[in-house]
């Protein structure tokens, strides 16, 4: 039996080099996040940015030690900034009292030490928030603290709701206007039920109506500081914004003609396709494999 001519033997070798390459270029392909619409369809981040640029609101429901949701968190504000230069940046991550010194820091008054010294930071804040904060002080953007003071949340898990009745006015500037509406048959709080069944009815309560100070405070402070020509992005813990409840359910009776869209971060054995737990959870799902190395 002959052997093919060179010529042939020669394609047979390039195609079974090109086949080889395919092979294992499928089977190294590691994505480190995939994007699902709502009903849990995959989409690309132009068509996801589509929709961004049509709100007034953005949420950004982060799992606050994924560094993948951190760096598309500045990746979404740069685009965001891009198509609307009158950008704010609003975060769960500093505390309405922080304000002044942020604003300081801003506006290089202070310097970074101060902000870290001062101010009331994240242990994670250089690895994960400093970027996107830099990012907003080199192009001029407002950072709103949006959080309500933790002593006056852990206030209300000891004491009850009321317990913030007494504080001082200087202290109720930088919490949501009292009283508050709670409704307790939102899943989210339902589920805090869930969690802590066997520990006291008392502490169960306490516990629900601290985190819907923080929802209704984020609101607050993201309604009073949105104007008819600017765009504000919020990153916050994505059971926050998760369902269309928490900040979001607060901002609708503030004012429910303001357009949002929430972006949900959620981790999956598998991303190639949406969980069925993770379905409906926000306007766009960003699901990242949950052996992503983690910041802290």
């Amino acid at each position: 039996m002959t052997d093919p001519p060179t010529q042939q033997r020669t394609t047979w070798f390039l195609l079974a080099v090109v086949m080889l390459f395919h092979v294992v270029a499928t089977a190294q392909e590691r994505p480190a996040y995939t994007i699902f619409s709502s009903k849990g369809k995959n989409i690309g981040y132009s068509s996801m940015f589509k929709d961004l640029a049509r709100s007034e609101v953005i949420f950004f429901g982060e799992l606050h030690n994924n560094p993948i949701a951190h760096w598309l968190e500045l990746e979404v504000a740069k685009s965001l900034h891009q198509n609307n230069p009158k950008l704010v940046v609003a975060m769960e991550m500093f505390e309405a009292d922080d304000q002044i010194i942020l604003d300081e820091y801003m506006s290089g008054t202070i310097e970074e030490k101060h902000l870290l010294s001062e101010a009331k930071i994240w242990d994670n804040y250089k690895t994960d928030y400093k970027p996107l904060v830099d990012f907003a002080k080199s192009n001029g953007l407002k950072v709103i603290a949006s959080n309500i003071p933790r002593r006056y949340a852990n206030l209300v898990y000891r004491k009850g709701i009321t317990a913030l009745d007494s504080l001082a006015a200087e202290a109720k500037a930088w919490i949501s206007p009292l009283p508050i509406q709670v409704d307790l048959e939102l899943s989210g709080y339902k589920n805090i039920t869930t969690l802590m069944h066997g520990h006291g009815s008392g502490s169960t309560e306490n516990l629900i109506m601290s985190q819907a100070i923080k929802d209704a405070t984020m609101a607050h402070f993201i309604v009073n500081n949105k104007t008819i020509d600017n765009v504000i992005f919020h990153i916050n813990g994505a059971y926050h914004s998760q369902d269309g409840e928490g900040i979001l359910w607060y901002i609708h009776r503030l004012s429910p003609e303001t357009r949002m869209t929430a972006i949900h971060v959620a981790e999956q054995t598998e991303i190639d396709k949406l969980d069925s737990q993770n379905i409906g959870k926000a306007d766009f799902i960003i699901c990242i494999p949950e052996n992503m190395t983690k910041t802290f």
